[in-house]
C-alpha cells in the first residue's frame, strides 16, 4: 500500500512570514543605519554591511515562497511579490552604490511600506 506524503502547509507558510518579518526588520535597520551614516564615521560600515543582509533577507524571502509553493501546488503569486522585493532590493543596491539618494531614499521607504503591507497580508 503506497502512502501519499503532503507538506504541511502551515510550517511553509511561517517559513514566508518569518523571512517577510525579517526583511522588513532589515529593511528598518537599513533606515536607522542610513541615519548613523550621515552623523558617524562608522554609519558607512554599517550601511554597507546592512545592505549586505538586507539582499539576502530578500533572497531568503524568495527562496521561502518557492519552498511553500512547489510542495503544496499552490498559487505562484507570493513567488511573484518575493521576486519583484528582489527586484526592489537590487535596484537599490544599484542606487546606493551611484550614490542616488533623490531615488534611493523613497525607494527604502516604498520598501520599507511594502514588507509591513506584505508581512500584515500573511
Amino acid at each position: 500500500m503506497a502512502t501519499q506524503v503532503t507538506a504541511n502547509p502551515a510550517r511553509g507558510s511561517s517559513f514566508v512570514q518569518l523571512a517577510i518579518a525579517l526583511q522588513t526588520l532589515t529593511i528598518f535597520i537599513q533606515a536607522i543605519s542610513a541615519g548613523l551614516l550621515l552623523t558617524s564615521s562608522y554609519g558607512e560600515t554599517l550601511h554597507s554591511v546592512g545592505a549586505r543582509v538586507m539582499y539576502g533577507a530578500s533572497m531568503l524571502y524568495v527562496l521561502a515562497a518557492v519552498l511553500a509553493w512547489k510542495p503544496g501546488g499552490g498559487s505562484p503569486r507570493p513567488i511573484w511579490h518575493a521576486s519583484g522585493f528582489l527586484v526592489l532590493a537590487s535596484a537599490q543596491v544599484v542606487l546606493g552604490i551611484a550614490h542616488v539618494p533623490s531615488v534611493h531614499l523613497p525607494l527604502g521607504v516604498l520598501m520599507f511600506g511594502l514588507s509591513v503591507l506584505a508581512l500584515a497580508r500573511r
